[in-house]
């Protein structure tokens, strides 16, 4: 019934598979694995890259889909709203946001329609590790081979039913099949983020549990000088013990005689200031992952202008990954359709992100109507006949007489 959850059976050795050809060696991605376990590990580790990829995919917003055959119009918004997706979870909306979030961590998104195959039924949708499968080049340039990802090259298996795999790549580079997260080129920024911190760690451990340097000079007396080594071992003993007693909240006053001086390991050293590191490495996190700074509670100064900006470069991001999701809803609504025994077409109405763009887009309407009703009566000005100069004559003739 799914592709992904069942077990590949082994390969026999007497099977032929299909090998790679020599042109497109390019295609197949051996670290890819690798690679999206940096990427999870990333976001696991910075909170800042989390956050930002959760509220794109939140920001994106709600849809609809629309069909051309009105009958069935009741039927996929039924189907939007209750299909399964994966063990957990159910509705279109929830497999579009895993597959967005698949697709911005990654750089590729893998999913997979279920259907039955003794009644021809929709079942459900999953997701799936874009790993799982290996893209190849198949006879021409737009014709694609879809295998299950082996150990081995050789271990691969065709997928038989490629009409039911969705597979969506993030900006490919010319030439590529596989797209590129918009992690990328931010595990350096963000290893020298994670150093700063742990230094930030260990330095406020240093400060915090504050360690001693007691140290017992002996005077020129030759009776102290010979008792000097046992003198140090019970100052360090007798310390020892008032530091223990303080663990159980006992104070214990430390009382010597002799040349004895007690100081602080590392308080003549301050802690470096590391305001300015951070907020620069920051600074380059959310450039690349086109987020607002006050969208992920960084108060840094800015105008109300530059808020505004920031809010509609946002809009336009969003925009972008909403093209990218409108293929892969519209190849789901049409497959139920089709099973369904219609031949109507799909269409997705997105919302508004939000109510400052449902207002722009009201003052927008109202300005292009102003200007195009001065424009209609401009025309109607200039369209008007010019009256002859005989008439012209005789009005002003018949205004004399009444005058």
């Amino acid at each position: 019934m799914g592709l992904f959850p069942r077990k590949k059976k082994p390969v026999s050795s007497g099977t032929i598979l299909q090998s790679v050809p020599r042109s497109a060696e390019r295609y197949a991605v051996s670290d890819n694995a690798g690679i999206q376990r940096l990427y999870g590990d990333l976001r696991r580790a910075v909170p800042v890259i989390d956050a930002a990829i959760g509220k794109i995919v939140r920001l994106t917003g709600k849809f609809r889909l629309t069909s051309t055959d009105r009958f069935m119009q009741s039927q996929l918004d039924e189907f939007v709203r209750e299909v399964p997706v994966g063990l957990t979870g159910q509705s279109l909306q929830c497999f579009a946001d895993s597959f967005l979030d698949s697709m911005l961590t990654f750089g590729n998104a893998l999913g997979e329609m279920l259907v039955d195959p003794r009644t021809g039924m929709f079942l459900g949708l999953q997701t799936a590790p874009p790993d799982t499968i290996r893209i190849r080049p198949g006879k021409n340039a737009l014709e694609r081979e879809l295998w299950l990802r082996g150990s081995q090259d050789s271990q691969d298996v065709r997928i038989t039913r490629p009409e039911r795999i969705l597979f969506s790549a993030l900006n490919p580079p010319p030439g590529s099949i596989y797209g590129v997260s918009v992690l990328h080129g931010l595990p350096a920024l963000s290893r020298i983020l994670l150093r700063i911190y742990e230094c930030i760690g260990q330095n406020y451990d240093r400060m915090g549990n504050v360690r001693y340097a007691v140290t017992y000079r002996p005077g020129g007396d030759p009776a102290e000088r010979a008792y000097a080594g046992d003198r140090a071992r019970q100052i360090a003993r007798e310390w020892s013990e008032g530091m223990r007693a303080s663990l159980h909240g006992e104070v214990r006053d430390f009382i010597c005689a002799g040349d004895v001086d007690i100081r602080v390991i590392g308080a003549d050293n301050a802690l470096l200031d590391t305001e300015v590191p951070v907020r620069q490495l920051l600074e380059q996190l959310i450039a690349k992952l086109s987020i607002p700074p006050f969208l992920l509670g960084l108060n840094w100064s800015s105008t109300e202008r530059m808020s505004t900006q920031q809010a509609d470069i946002l809009t336009s991001e969003l925009e972008y990954y909403r093209r990218l999701l409108e293929p892969v809803l519209c190849t789901i609504g049409t497959a139920f359709l089709r099973l369904a025994g219609s031949s109507g077409e799909i269409a997705v109405e997105w919302e508004n992100i939000n109510l400052q763009d449902e207002t722009e887009r009201a003052q927008a309407r109202l300005w292009n109507a102003q200007a195009a009703q001065i424009e209609q009566q401009l025309d109607s000005t200039a369209s008007a006949p010019a009256l002859p100069q005989h008439t012209k004559s005789s009005i002003e003739k018949s205004t004399h007489f009444a005058c």
